[in-house]
């Protein structure tokens, strides 16, 4: 896929608390509480509802229970990727449970309640979160209740804005951690979405790393200015140590294979939803010995399970938001009322841009 990848239900919390029950905020002390005085407790959320059809849709916030809190939103990225396949349909059968956003309303196919890259200030819960701006794994909606354990303040240097790509950082950096990208590599990103341009990103930041990005699409200027080298697929450097796949296409995947030296490994982050896709498996893929390796950000690498919680890694994946020059990847803003009209144009195949955002 070209965007950020929805997690089943593995964030900070393996199961988080269901917002729907009420349970009146006198059962928290109030010494470790502060409530709004906004007596309104309703909220508009953005649902798909059928393909290419988007719907805003208001729904009542029941009280809070203790551990919980209530954001209003600021800013919420659209993953054009994963959100492409939803308001599409597109998500095979198979995987309608195991590929839920951890605060998914409805179910796949239609209708459904998505996104997953909120921000926003706490309003009302624990005195601890008063007014801070957070970021949470929540769909696109104006007011959202959510556990607190799944509200990850933002740091200082890191704005309410760029933070909506946290969800899609952390997806690059288990991605590296998967791929075992190291120092004086010769990697090569295949696909310049906001994926693949954030693992070059990181990648070029491994010292003496030599980091090629690949799209059909000229993204030479931002590239660049990330710390990486762009090339077409035709001008694609061979013999790479580490190679990422992010385009969620076979043409793309070909290419990928194409560029990977002996014994490398090939990273697929690609979810190509219900399609067929094939694998260019013949020519040298044999006698190179490669391997493909599978990276899906619902789980936390291996290699770093052991230490890393999922709230260790989404902490870091904001600190390392921290760099202005990332603020590029956001390429369009558009207000919540005009979401109806606006997203099917920006999940359209083809359609311009990186990561979106929605205004609220």
């Amino acid at each position: 896929m070209k965007g950020g990848t929805p997690r089943n239900g593995s964030t900070m919390a393996d199961k988080p608390k269901d917002t729907a029950r009420e349970l009146p905020l006198a059962n928290a002390s109030p010494a470790h509480s502060f409530r709004s005085t906004d007596p309104a407790r309703t909220a508009r959320a953005i649902w798909y509802t059928a393909p290419g059809a988007v719907e805003i849709r208001l729904s009542e916030l029941p009280s809070l229970e203790p551990g919980q809190a209530l954001v209003r939103t600021a800013f919420s990225g659209i993953s054009r990727g994963t959100e492409r396949l939803v308001i599409s349909g597109a998500v095979g059968q198979e995987e309608w449970e195991r590929m839920r956003a951890p605060l998914q309303e409805g179910a796949f196919p239609f209708p459904v309640k998505y996104g997953y890259c909120a921000t926003g200030t706490v309003e009302e819960g624990p005195a601890a979160l008063a007014g801070r701006t957070v970021f949470c794994l929540h769909p696109h909606q104006d007011r959202f209740i959510a556990p607190v354990e799944m509200l990850v303040p933002l740091p200082d240097n890191v704005p309410v804005r760029r933070a909506t790509l946290a969800a899609n950082m952390e997806t690059a950096l288990n991605a590296i951690w998967d791929s075992g990208a190291s120092a004086g590599d010769r990697i090569v990103v295949v696909g310049a979405g906001i994926v693949g341009l954030l693992v070059g990103h990181l990648a070029a930041r491994l010292p003496g790393a030599d980091v090629t990005v690949v799209d059909i699409a000229d993204r030479h200027g931002i590239v660049t200015n990330l710390g990486a080298r762009f090339a077409t697929p035709a001008d694609a450097p061979r013999n790479a140590d580490v190679v990422f796949h992010t385009s969620a296409s076979a043409a793309g995947l070909a290419t990928a294979i194409a560029c990977a030296g002996l014994e490398a490994t090939v990273v697929e982050l690609s979810w190509y939803g219900n399609k067929d896709v094939p694998s260019p498996l013949g020519g040298a893929f044999h006698s190179q010995r490669l391997k493909l390796q599978s990276s899906q950000v619902g789980h936390v690498s291996p290699g770093r399970r052991p230490r890393w919680s999922y709230r260790r890694r989404i902490e870091k994946a904001l600190a390392l938001l921290a760099d202005p020059a990332l603020d590029v990847l956001v390429t369009e803003e558009i207000a919540f009322n005009d979401a109806p009209v606006a997203l099917p144009r920006i999940l359209s195949p083809g359609a311009a841009g990186l990561a979106p955002v929605i205004r609220y």
